[in-house]
């Protein structure tokens, strides 16, 4: 097993990314702002299949798959939400919202923390003890606040 957690903790994990809608990166004080999580195409992502090199493991063929065990959303003025498994979605029907109350630049991250599972040979799926926590890239967000103005035409 020591090698198994040895190879799982090695493993080249997706950095997982933040969609963040109003798009563009710029939302307003009191519109709510949706998240969603996804992954990059680099590294490996939930359910992704990592073949270990068998010179590793003795000899035997030992295939490694990520789960994602939580998310944590940090909002970058101080609040975080999770750990959850929710991926977030877009508007309307996203769940990982946030309703910022000042203005100001952000940085905003999902934070991943993997578990795993294991097999060897083809075998069943075995779980691997513990768990990995990836830190989400940074994005950057602005927060503006809105004036209204009446004109006449």
């Amino acid at each position: 097993m020591a090698m198994v957690l040895a190879a799982f903790h090695d493993t080249d994990f997706a950095r997982p990314t933040l969609d963040v809608q109003p798009r563009g990166n710029v939302t307003l004080v009191t519109l709510p702002t949706y998240f969603q999580t996804s992954w990059p195409q680099g590294g490996y992502q939930p359910g992704e299949i990592d073949q270990v090199d068998p010179a590793r493991m003795a000899g035997f063929r030992v295939e490694i798959r990520p789960r994602v065990k939580s998310i944590t959303y940090d909002y970058g003025d101080g609040s975080t939400s999770g750990a959850t498994t929710s991926l977030g979605g877009p508007y309307p029907e996203g769940d990982i919202t946030r309703t910022y109350t000042r203005a100001g630049d952000f940085t905003v991250r999902a934070d991943v923390t993997y578990s795993g599972q294991f097999r060897v040979n083809g075998g069943q799926w075995i779980d691997i003890p513990g768990d990995v926590t990836i830190r989400g890239t940074p994005e950057d967000l602005t927060v503006k606040t809105a004036h209204a103005r009446l004109v006449s035409h």
